[in-house]
């Protein structure tokens, strides 16, 4: 067994690149190798921002000869009258083998010639020669560059390459037309620290050897190293310092020997709202902020950088980072004097210069469609629940539709995108806003993305609900709908917000409805386009589908029973009523994993089998409309029915309060009696001769079925 050592030096490379070059790898490596059966004990993979590594621990010198077997020609094809054809001979001799030691088999397309071949194994260095270009050339990402004046492609320049396994240098090279990188035993050290090239005696020393040149290559250990040293230096300041985990992350893969500096800054730049100070030194500098306290909640005039220099000069680079950023906050002190100079409302006719899609006009005619959707939703809010919502609340709603998007075109937002929506509420407080549009200025862009929070006054998850359902609606009116993996408009996003804002906050809101108004303004709006509503409505489902499983972990046949599988009643019921398909799916899982499930499917799922024999309307439960007891053969035909008609109330109960435990008893109750009906002594012929007798059996049957799919479609479940 051998240890093996790549190392692919290279100019700095893009932070995110690291990250996804050891995930590639992590998955590529070890798969290549398993299918060269060359499988070993263990594979560590590094990165830094001047190389990528991977030591492969207990690799075999060579394969394990072995046995495979190797299908040729169809047997009627390689055989005529028992004698071998020309097919036969050419798979032979393409194999290395006589006529003699093929062999015929049948398979699910026939019968096939096959061949037994011995294949003696190849050394490990001859197939590690073929590898190291896939691996390397098959990485993955953004923004890849040609340097010098070849045509290898790679994020930054390749400038050295290590291979050895043990302490033998594998040769192989790089062709980059006047380029060509030759593989060696020599890296390099840290930039500054130790700029001169680093000799590897062999691949187990390779870490050691970095180390003595202050190059830590396990992006693990300078995560812990920089943790360590951030929450020293913010406790010798006497603060806290959170590891704000992106920025953690991306510091980690900028640096190779890390260092935390701390700085100073004036603090006259604390008097600015806390957001500013924080995204220019979190999200433009890489800065760590520190506060007061753990509760983050005021700053205190300092912040720590990770520096990859010289920890002597600790303090030369300190006084470059604060000339940096006191200039930057300085921009950030007069953008915000600027604009708190002007009320929020006065920065609304500059957003007719904004474009929100060229095709469909400015921001400031998004804001009134906004403003329109929302009167929508609250009026539907108001009229399933009067007290749900006041005419006060339905005031600062308007009021925070129409200003939503005004600070866009401040200064403060220009500079910092990602403020948008901040800036909104700090500048509505100061122009006199209640603190209920204030509010809902910033949450109506809750969620941001996976895992953030969510709007907790019913005027932000309004005004939110509306932006998006504009942008849906207005995007796929357009025919733009995300395709795989591109979805510039963040569609999944905007439908994934709808939907878990709709349930969070529980709002009794007919989706459909709303679609369907708001498309049908759309075509008003642009009479040469077609309607979304039909693409809208499964994009809408497949979105319900997909957090149902993934967020609410339900199992995939009982959302399947809850959507229906291409059943327009289920999927029309979902689309009007968005929180009953999320308590039906969370019951129904409930209920499996408690064992009820299983007490009633059976008998359940049996009878809906049968019942697509019959023609019974599905959402017909009424026994004494559709069954006649003149029909009855047998005493368990009248019990059925009785316990149909005890059933009736109970279900509508249970439909009305939404409480599907009720309808569940009532079937568990039922359970016996229609047992008896299938089986026993007193059971029936379901498919009776006589078309009255069965007509009536069957619509037994389709009432139960009925009765269940209340709750969802039994025939969509698998048995557990």
């Amino acid at each position: 067994m051998s240890t093996f050592l790549l190392e692919v030096g290279t100019e700095e490379l893009p932070a995110d690149f690291v990250d996804s070059a050891i995930a590639q790898w992590q998955s590529r490596i070890p798969q290549t190798l398993d299918e060269y059966f060359l499988t070993p004990e263990g594979i560590e993979i590094y990165g830094t921002p001047r190389r990528l590594a991977v030591i492969i621990k207990g690799l075999p010198e060579k394969q394990p000869d072995r046995e495979e077997e190797v299908k040729g020609p169809p047997a009627k094809a390689a055989f005529k009258d028992g004698q071998p054809t020309k097919a036969a001979l050419g798979f032979a001799r393409k194999q290395g083998v006589e006529v003699d030691n093929l062999f015929l088999r049948d398979t699910d397309k026939g019968e096939f010639v096959f061949v037994q071949k011995q294949i003696s194994g190849r050394p490990a260095t001859e197939i590690l020669t073929e590898l190291i270009p896939q691996w390397i050339f098959g990485l993955e990402g953004r923004r890849f560059m040609r340097w010098a004046n070849g045509d290898l492609k790679f994020p930054r320049p390749i400038r050295w390459l290590v291979t050895l396994l043990d302490d033998v240098v594998l040769p192989v090279e790089l062709d980059n037309n006047a380029e060509t990188i030759k593989s060696d035993r020599i890296s390099s050290g840290h930039r500054i620290l130790s700029p001169k090239p680093v000799e590897i005696p062999e691949a187990t020393d390779y870490q050691s050897c970095l180390r003595n040149a202050y190059v830590e290559v396990n992006p693990e250990t300078r995560r812990e190293t920089i943790k360590s040293q951030v929450e020293s230096a913010a406790k010798e300041l006497r603060g806290y310092t959170p590891l704000y985990p992106e920025l953690w992350q991306e510091v980690t893969n900028l640096v190779e020997w890390p260092t935390a500096v701390v700085g100073k800054f004036s603090s006259e730049f604390l008097n600015l709202p806390q957001e500013v100070v924080t995204t220019e030194m979190v999200s433009h500098q890489r800065y760590f902020p520190v506060f007061k306290t753990e509760a983050a909640t005021e700053l205190i005039p300092y912040f720590i950088t990770i520096g990859n220099g010289d920890p002597a000069k600790s303090e030369i680079i300190a006084t470059g980072n604060e000339r940096v950023i006191r200039a930057r906050l300085a921009d950030g002190q007069f953008f915000y004097k600027t604009d708190i100079d002007s009320p929020l409302e006065s920065y609304l006719p500059q957003l007719e210069k904004v474009t929100f899609q060229k095709d469909l006009g400015s921001v400031r005619q998004k804001v009134g469609r906004i403003e329109k959707i929302a009167s929508q939703i609250t009026d539907q809010l108001r009229q399933h629940s009067p007290n749900l919502i006041s005419p006060e609340a339905i005031t600062q709603i308007q009021r925070a539709a129409l200003l939503c998007k005004a600070d866009l075109v401040t200064q403060m937002v220009y500079e910092f995108p990602e403020l948008q929506g901040v800036m909104g509420q700090k500048y509505a407080v100061a122009s006199g806003e209640s603190e209920q549009v204030a509010t809902a200025i910033f949450e109506h862009y809750l969620p941001r993305g996976a895992g953030d929070s969510l709007p907790q006054t019913i005027t932000g998850q309004v005004v939110g609900l509306s932006d998006r359902l504009d942008t849906l609606v207005s995007i796929f009116g357009l025919g733009m709908l995300p395709t795989g993996s591109s979805d510039p408009f963040a569609l999944r996003r905007a439908a994934n917000g709808i939907i878990n804002i709709t349930w969070d906050a529980n709002l009794p809101i007919n989706l459909q409805q709303l679609l369907k108004d708001i498309a049908a303004d759309f075509v008003a709006a642009y009479p040469d386009k077609n309607s979304p509503i039909e693409s809208l409505q499964e994009f809408f489902l497949q979105r319900i589908r997909t957090l149902l499983q993934e967020e609410n972990k339900i199992d995939y046949d009982l959302v399947n029973a809850v959507l229906g599988e291409d059943d327009p009643e289920y999927q029309n019921r979902a689309l009007i009523d968005v929180l009953d398909v999320r308590d039906r799916a969370l019951f129904l899982q409930s209920i499996r994993d408690n064992g009820t499930l299983n007490k009633i499917y059976e008998t359940v799922n049996r009878s809906a089998r049968l019942a697509k024999q019959g023609d019974l309307d599905t959402k017909q439960i009424q026994p004494t409309t559709v069954v006649n007891p003149k029909y009855f053969q047998k005493s368990c035909e009248q019990a059925f029915y009785d316990a149909l008609v005890e059933l009736v109330p109970k279900i509508k109960a249970s439909q009305e309060e939404r409480d599907y435990q009720k309808l569940v008893e009532a079937l568990e109750q039922i359970t016996p009696t229609v047992s008896t009906f299938f089986d026993g002594d007193q059971s029936v012929l379901v498919m009776d001769p006589d078309p009255n007798i069965r007509s009536n059996r069957l619509n037994l049957l389709g009432l139960l079925r009925n009765h269940a799919r209340v709750l969802a479609d039994f025939g969509a479940i698998v048995k557990s």
